[in-house]
Formats: C-alpha cells, sequence, structure tokens
C-alpha cells in the first residue's frame, strides 16, 4: 500500500469521526448543513402570478399571443403546401400528356 492511500484512508475515518462528534455535539447545526432535496413548487404557482402580478401578465399574454400567431402562421403554411400539392396532383390526373418522359403513364 502506498503512502498516499494510507494517508487518503486516515483521512476518510478522521473526516468520519469528526462529522459523527460534530452531529452528536451539535445537531441543530448539523441538520443545517445537511443537504435536502428541494421542495417542489407549489401547484399553480405561474397561474397565482399571473393572476396577481400586471407586468408579468402583459408578459405571459405577449409571449401567448406571439406562439398563437406562430402557429396559425405555420399551419397556414402547410394548409397551402398541402393545396399546391393537391392541385398538381390533379393536373397531373387530369393530363397526362403534361408528364415529362414516361413517368406518368403505365406500359
Amino acid at each position: 500500500m502506498t503512502p498516499f492511500a494510507r494517508l487518503r484512508g486516515r483521512l476518510t475515518l478522521a473526516l468520519g469521526a469528526a462529522e459523527i462528534h460534530l452531529r452528536l455535539r451539535f445537531p441543530r447545526l448539523m441538520w443545517a448543513f445537511t443537504r435536502r432535496p428541494a421542495e417542489p413548487p407549489t401547484p399553480f404557482a405561474e397561474l397565482q402570478r399571473i393572476e396577481t402580478d400586471p407586468a408579468y401578465r402583459a408578459q405571459f399574454l405577449a409571449r401567448l399571443n406571439a406562439a398563437i400567431t406562430d402557429r396559425d402562421a405555420e399551419r397556414e403554411a402547410v394548409v397551402h403546401a398541402i393545396e399546391a400539392a393537391a392541385e398538381h396532383l390533379r393536373h397531373l390526373v387530369t393530363d397526362p400528356n403534361s408528364v415529362s418522359g414516361d413517368h406518368g403513364r403505365a406500359a
């Protein structure tokens, strides 16, 4: 065993003993230093903030309106793309001679 490993082991044991001694001697202080999981946010915290803080409400509503506008624009773009594809298919089905090459007709 190397001297470094022996020192490391002794230090670990000494720190463990010191922790036990401190926990017995100063229980409240050690409780304050002990890590605990964070408390989960209260339900509806953001809703309560929207209702009580006018500046936050205005900011929230502005972001909500922007998100709705973006979603509507995306849906409109999809609708236009579908209509263009349908028109192209309609054109291919009604006028088979307009297709370049032999891709439009079965042999």
